[in-house]
């Protein structure tokens, strides 16, 4: 196996490493694994340059590192879920659409198709991380007595419950919408694929 598809593999087991880090009672743990979530990402672009830089492409790349982009992101989003800080609801329709829409592109592109990526998606992707990340920081911030203690306003005001909601809801939002504009704007490249199977 080439190293972009082993790093692949270690971005999907660090996921539930993460989880378990990031779900612990212990702030050190939390702490560990905000940096385990930084490292698991950092695989996607690392091992995304290896390819291209190596011409590691294969067929196994191509279906497993995004679906392996969206396990990640899909842990963290289902870590606050367990912690009651975002509606498990809103996870939902975004774990579903990110991996349907995944899931459809890495299959073309296993099978000799190319989707195109809208800016509209990358600008959604963007949007999902950013907010992954605020989340992340200040919830280890809020665990880290060193950070929280004498900023218990401040940490106060950036995990007001409204701002999570409407913010996620606005998320849950542009990932549906996105997700639908994309089916429709491939939908005759979506029928071919699938009637090629037929």
């Amino acid at each position: 196996m080439v190293l972009p598809n082993q790093l692949t593999v270690l971005r999907i087991i660090l996921t539930p490493v993460f989880l378990f880090l990031f779900l612990s009672a212990d702030p050190l743990l939390k702490q560990i694994s905000l940096g385990v979530y930084v490292v698991a990402a950092l695989t996607d672009w690392y091992d995304g340059w290896l390819a291209r830089k190596f011409n590691y492409i294969t067929n196994w790349g191509k279906f497993w590192d995004p679906l392996a982009d969206k396990i990640l992101t899909s842990g963290a989003f289902i870590g606050f879920v367990i912690l009651k800080i975002v509606p498990l609801w809103m996870v939902i329709i975004i774990v579903f659409r990110d991996f349907i829409i995944t899931g459809l592109r890495a299959y073309a592109d296993y099978k000799g198709h190319s989707f195109h990526t809208s800016f509209y998606a990358k600008w959604k992707t963007f949007v999902q991380m950013a907010f992954l990340y605020y989340l992340m920081l200040v919830y280890v911030g809020i665990n880290t007595t060193q950070i929280y203690s004498g900023n218990e306003k401040i940490f106060e005001v950036l995990m007001n419950r409204n701002f999570i909601y409407f913010t996620m809801l606005f998320i849950t939002a542009i990932t549906f919408h996105s997700g639908v504009t994309y089916l429709y704007k491939n939908r005759y490249l979506i029928i071919n694929l699938f009637n090629h199977e037929a």
